[in-house]
């Protein structure tokens, strides 16, 4: 699978956030938040950016699934 940002999502959940506000709070670029939501590879600078604005450790925004063949 990769890169799952699911715990993001449910971050956002529980703050009462929605994507759009992520954008503007974390000042990331809409292109990183679509690759988040497609579970691709962001840059670690946005994942900077993120972790600052939810005051957060990486690990509780993006988890890395191994393929299971």
């Amino acid at each position: 699978m990769g890169w799952s940002y699911n715990r993001l999502l449910i971050m956002l959940i529980n703050k009462n956030m929605k994507r759009t506000d992520l954008l503007k709070v974390a000042g990331i670029n809409s292109n990183a938040l679509a690759r988040m939501g497609k579970n691709l590879p962001v840059t670690m600078d946005a994942l900077e950016k993120v972790c600052k604005s939810m005051q957060c450790r990486i690990e509780d925004i993006v988890e890395y699934i191994p393929d299971t063949e």
